[in-house]
């Protein structure tokens, strides 16, 4: 084996975790702990049962096929050895036997089949402790800062923008449509400065910096689980049968597609630095005012491959990376525990951390760090070899700066005359500038 690439030694066992997501193993002998997820989510827990009879036929199939190829060659072997009338009838009972192996491998691939598409609806097991319920079921776990108080009546980051010459949504939608914008000016300069200052956090960290591509094939798309309950927020190019990416998880995750990786190389830490793409299906009415929920942003995206056992702790080392970010900017912040039926397909677990947006009183997400253990790994292919051979490994992922950080920014740092003071970390990538000010008229 070369470079990481799958050997013939390497590759998936017939039957295997070739396009799985979870560990059958898991739904086979703690069934329990799936359908408990499954209800914490609001998905059927019925499906788990659906999967463990197709299983169970599936296994069945599997031996059934065994037990004629097996007779098959004895039979072979029992040809070759008889004579006259013996022969003519070993040799009437091999084509019938070759008939029924024929029969017997089809259903076994139709049984196989029934069974991996339905393992493939199961989600991600939800860890111990994840919230149980929807959107808005999830647990605060800290407060970090306090939000600002003004002497004036504080503008919104649209109206800042503007006043700075800095947000044109107008001309956004004359070129482009609704949820469209130009950052022009100081606004182009600030989410510079606020990805360059993310990336060199990373990069001193120890994280790889990646320029992926954003059109993926359908492989990498599904393979991360972002055609199940996030598909219609996707865009597909039919013709090319190729898909733009909602964050750079998606190229990340399959960088390492069909490898193996030498336990002694992990973690592995990426940095991705990408434009990305939803549609914002199901938003119509919702923040339509300004560039806090649009169709194409940028973003600075964690992504990390470890050993299963080490996911939990490498999980709490992406939120304090994104929670020293976010100091950097100097806003106001909670941390929540996302519950169960908001973690998206893939996530065991989810934290996000949510800055205070003055105009709109309430705290919006800016971050959000998923741990998903094997299950995008386990689609992906791709694996671990340490002492113990090899098997599936873990993957992580974790916001560290994107354009949305610019409305916190904007709204908390405002002085009653339009301006804006720039947080000190991110003045150095601004030449110093300290404080943003409107643009003449």
């Amino acid at each position: 084996m070369t470079n990481g690439l799958l050997a013939e030694s390497d590759t998936w066992p017939t039957g295997g975790y070739s396009r799985r997501v979870l560990d059958p193993k898991l739904v086979r002998d703690d069934p329990e702990a799936v359908r408990a997820s499954q209800r914490a989510r609001g998905e059927d827990p019925a499906l788990v049962d659906a999967v463990l009879a197709a299983d169970g036929s599936r296994r069945g199939s599997i031996a059934a096929y065994d037990r004629l190829r097996a007779e098959q060659r004895t039979l072979g072997r029992e040809v070759a050895k008889a004579t006259g009338e013996a022969k003519a009838a070993l040799l009437a009972r091999t084509k019938q036997l070759a008939a029924d192996v024929r029969a017997a491998e089809v259903a076994q691939n139709e049984h196989s089949a029934t069974y991996d598409s339905l393992l493939r609806q199961l989600s991600n097991v939800a860890e111990p402790g994840v919230p149980e319920g929807g959107e808005d079921d999830y647990a605060v776990l800290e407060h970090v800062g306090e939000p600002p108080v003004f002497d004036f009546e504080p503008r919104d980051h649209l109206e800042l923008g503007q006043g700075l010459g800095a947000i044109d949504t107008e001309r956004g939608a004359k070129v482009s449509g609704a949820r469209f914008y130009y950052l022009t000016g100081v606004g182009a300069q600030l989410q510079l400065a606020m990805l360059n200052l993310a990336m060199a956090q990373a990069v001193e960290a120890g994280f790889l910096p990646v320029v992926p591509p954003v059109l993926v094939r359908p492989e990498a798309m599904e393979g991360t689980g972002f055609l199940a309950q996030a598909a219609e927020n996707v865009y597909h190019l039919a013709e090319e049968d190729l898909y733009l990416v909602g964050t750079s998880e998606v190229p990340l995750a399959a960088y390492h597609m069909e490898e193996v990786l030498e336990a002694g190389r992990l973690p592995l830490r990426y940095a991705g630095w990408s434009t990305c793409f939803r549609k914002e299906a199901g938003s119509y009415g919702k923040d339509t005012r300004g560039i806090l929920r649009v169709h194409q942003f940028d973003k600075i995206e964690m992504f990390s491959f470890c050993a299963p056992e080490d996911a939990a702790a490498e999980h709490q080392r992406l939120l304090e990376w994104e929670k020293e970010m976010l100091a950097k900017v100097e806003v106001p912040y909670r941390v929540i525990d996302v519950a169960a039926g908001d973690l998206g397909s893939s996530a065991a677990r989810k934290y996000d951390c949510e800055a205070w947006v003055p105009t709109q009183g309430r705290y919006r997400e800016l971050t959000s760090t998923s741990n998903c253990t094997t299950f995008q790994a386990r689609r992906l292919r791709v694996r671990m070899r340490d002492a113990d051979g090899v098997r599936p490994l873990a993957t992580l992922n974790g916001t560290l700066a994107t354009t949305r950080w610019i409305v916190a920014i904007l709204e908390n740092h405002q002085r009653a005359d339009g301006s804006v003071v720039v947080p000190g970390a991110l003045r150095p990538f601004l030449g110093g500038r300290e404080v943003l000010e409107p643009a003449a008229s």
